[in-house]
């Protein structure tokens, strides 16, 4: 599996798992055990509110949102929209470096 420079494509978890146990030199079995680990474990952190920093990839937070009044498009009339909680990715300088197609 190689790089893929075409936008729009996208790697599916199968696919992640098969490029980590191809670096590792290991199983699938044993990568895509380590991946869900890995992202069950950003995802407690981020619900108990903790940012998660991976320096030079990026960090996870937890960004809020407060209610607010909106419109519904069908009708056009005034609704309010709960406040809302999602998570937020900022990249790294080594990332937005590699994205951008300078080498260290």
């Amino acid at each position: 599996m190689g790089f893929r420079a075409n936008r729009g494509q996208r790697m599916t978890k199968a696919e992640l798992i098969d490029a980590i146990a191809a670096k590792l030199g290991g199983s699938k079995a044993d990568a895509g055990k380590a991946l869900d680990a890995v992202l069950d474990s950003l995802q407690e952190a981020i619900v108990k509110g903790e940012t998660v920093k991976l320096p030079g990839f990026g960090q996870f937070e937890v960004s809020e949102r407060g209610e607010r009044t909106g419109r519904n498009p069908a009708t056009g009339a005034e609704i309010k929209i709960a406040a809302s909680k999602s998570a937020k990715f900022s990249a790294g300088k080594a990332l937005k470096d590699a994205l951008n197609g300078k080498v260290a």
